[in-house]
């Protein structure tokens, strides 16, 4: 069988490996943009029980009730699953893994102006990928920056244990979670152009600040898969694919991690 192709740099693949995330560029093209910003212009003006369900009332005062975040979008939306499985995508992701990538969840935020944040967090912490990791693919819709609430990573904490959260500052962040980054790194943005991809391991330290512009959403289509050797993966993220679209049942992994089970009613990643 012919070997394939790289699809990263040996510099690329450094980076990850010791920063913990890299961002390629250009991994969409045009005609793939539009085509999900079509599919989300149709989701956003509706109800998708389980899925998204927005406060279509014009009198709320939250953005975020108006536009929350789509999960699992690829359950209901052949758009969602085909770039889910993006050829390009998953090529990147198995060069990281060093092994074929199963596809294990789907989101899109559409964070409008104003919108809050989401705390400081560890992806793993939720998807519970054994033995392995969770790798993530958060895929800018628009420009992602400082102002409109781009993602903040914090490099070198790919290798840092997975920990118990503190609770998070709820007028700052959606989510109750916060992960206090350790003394030595600091948090950095991931300046993104659209249609460019922020890969990173399911241990990195990584969140996002408020929508600070008046009139500019960050949309983002953010997709998190497991190496094809775990065994194990949280309840919420099952069944996966394969990059042919195939369905793979992993165990179930009930473990409560480093918290115990009183955190696993928590808000799903």
């Amino acid at each position: 069988m012919e070997a394939k192709l790289r699809s990263l740099t040996q510099e690329q693949k450094s980076k990850f490996d010791t920063e913990g995330y890299v961002i390629v560029k250009g991994l969409f093209s045009e005609e793939d943009l539009a085509a999900i910003d079509r599919a989300f212009d149709d989701i956003g003006n509706r109800t998708v029980p389980g899925h998204f369900e927005p406060d279509l009332n014009p009198a709320t005062s939250d953005p975020l009730k108006r536009y929350p975040r789509v999960m699992h979008p690829h359950r209901f939306d052949e758009t969602s699953m085909k770039y889910l499985l993006h050829p390009p995508v998953m090529d990147v992701l198995a060069d990281l893994y060093g092994e074929e990538a199963l596809a294990a969840q789907s989101m899109f935020y559409y964070k409008p102006p104003g919108s809050r944040g989401q705390a400081l967090h560890q992806d793993n912490f939720y998807l519970k990928v054994e033995p392995g990791n969770c790798i993530a693919a958060w895929t800018a819709i628009d420009p992602a920056d400082e102002e409109n609430g781009g993602l903040l990573v914090v490099p070198k904490t790919n290798d840092y244990d997975i920990v118990c959260p503190d609770v998070a500052d709820a007028k700052e962040s959606f989510t109750a979670h916060y992960v206090k980054p350790p003394k030595e790194e600091k948090a950095v943005p991931a300046v993104m152009d659209r249609g460019d991809v922020l890969f990173f391991n399911g241990n990195l330290i990584h969140g996002s600040y408020r929508n600070k512009t008046k009139d500019r959403f960050r949309r983002a289509f953010i997709c998190h898969y497991a190496n094809e050797s775990a065994t194990h993966i949280a309840q919420f993220y099952r069944p996966l694919y394969r990059a042919d679209g195939t369905a793979v049942d992993l165990e179930l992994n009930e473990g409560g991690g480093p918290c115990g089970v009183e955190f696993e009613t928590v808000y799903p990643h």
